[in-house]
């Protein structure tokens, strides 16, 4: 343990560790052979042996060093160092590797920007890469097989992000009773289609996410998402439509010079904290849209009544903040693009699912709670009375 937590040290502290890699080196000989020049060395069964060129990690770093040797006499064999040994292995390297190659630093300049003391020996690029494609496997397989059996979630965030020109990823963000955020996984797809997102529903079904307490999906406006919802969460679920996705969608009718007027109209509807309110506002713009753009007219009318779900329930003033919107998950993927966009081109789906695995488990514990997570309690007890999931009391027969 102590040997252990020493080596630990040693290999955190770049780029002064290399002034006590050999300290420790002959203080695991002198513990061996004895001071030097000690009385009865010779007598011995240990003996030093000189020395001879090698090589230890300094956490991802491989440093030369001259390492001392010790020869049994009695058995006619060299005698391995135990510190030796251990400051052979990098420790963490592969994650090290990993998060520098997520966060702007490309394989091919490792060699030359990685080193962090001037007598690294550096890794090339094939290494690199080779480490950097086992890790993120690692991390791909522990984001699609982990248990989320053990939270308890209150709402989920769904949204798609584009990885080029055909393909999609669809991430699934669940927001827990205590306000935690915890990315639950995504899917690969070209477009939001009903089949493969409930596929991707059934399968966070399969490995725990359970819906029977009640929960609010907050969706953009994709019909596929919505459909999916609906067929694998059944009863047990209640859409909020992204407000935001909604007033874009309808100004894309009107001419550019009358969008800002109608943003701002439709602002104002649905920061009416009152469902009766903002119901009434927005059909009061459906008929002045009428009048105008009667594709607008009816693509406000679309799904109105999920882009009220949280002013129903009562809770828009509490919770509208973060759950108005899909505006969580797209802080999400605007993370994830920090790590993604700067690749010019993928080479396949398994190299765009390691990279889109690997950044979004490096950036979950850093997520906030979302903003009144105290009031999410209530959100669950408002979601089960709307579905009638609460249990009511029987009366015992007299």
């Amino acid at each position: 343990m102590e040997a252990d937590a020493r080596v630990e040290v040693i290999q955190a502290l770049i780029p002064l560790a290399l002034m006590h890699v050999e300290e420790e080196l002959q203080a695991e000989v002198e513990r061996l052979v004895g001071p030097r020049y000690g009385r009865g060395e010779d007598d011995a069964g240990l003996v030093r042996w000189g020395r001879q060129r090698g090589s230890v990690f300094l956490q991802d770093q491989k440093v030369p060093v001259m390492v001392p040797r010790v020869r049994d006499r009695r058995e006619g064999q060299e005698v391995s160092l135990a510190v030796y040994r251990s400051l052979q292995a990098p420790r963490q390297m592969d994650r090290t590797l990993m998060l520098r190659v997520l966060r702007g630093l490309s394989c091919r300049s490792y060699e030359e920007t990685a080193a962090a003391v001037p007598e690294a020996l550096g890794l090339s690029p094939s290494t690199v890469s080779r480490r950097f494609i086992k890790a993120t496997a690692r991390k791909l397989r522990e984001m699609m097989e982990r248990d989320l059996s053990g939270h308890d979630f209150v709402a989920l965030v769904m949204d798609g992000k584009g990885f080029g020109r055909d393909s999609e990823m669809v991430t699934a963000l669940g927001i827990t009773l205590a306000g935690k955020k915890v990315v639950l996984g995504f899917i690969e797809t070209a477009t939001e289609n009903e089949r493969v997102c409930s596929e991707f529903l059934r399968s966070l079904v399969d490995r725990g996410l359970a819906c029977e307490k009640g929960l609010l999906v907050v969706l953009d406006g994709a019909k596929g998402l919505r459909k999916a919802v609906k067929r694998v969460f059944g009863g047990c679920a209640l859409v909020q439509r992204c407000q935001w996705h909604k007033r874009e969608n309808v100004v894309g009718y009107l001419p550019k010079s009358r969008r800002p007027a109608m943003r701002r109209q439709l602002q104002r509807a649905y920061k009416q904290p009152l469902w009766e309110d903002a119901k009434a506002a927005l059909l009061g713009l459906k008929k002045e849209l009428a009048l105008q753009n009667q594709s607008a007219a009816r693509s406000l009318e679309e799904g109105l009544e999920e882009t009220l779900t949280l002013h129903r329930l009562g809770l828009f003033e509490e919770l509208g903040t973060s759950l108005k919107t899909t505006n969580t998950i797209e802080s999400l993927h605007s993370l994830l693009g920090s790590r993604t966009d700067k690749v010019d081109r993928w080479r396949n789906s398994n190299q765009r699912q390691r990279w889109v695995a690997a950044a979004l488990l490096d950036m979950e514990p850093g997520l906030r709670r979302i903003k009144g997570c105290h009031h999410l309690p209530a959100l669950r007890y408002a979601i089960q009375a709307d579905l009638n999931l609460v249990k009511q009391p029987t009366l015992k027969s007299a």
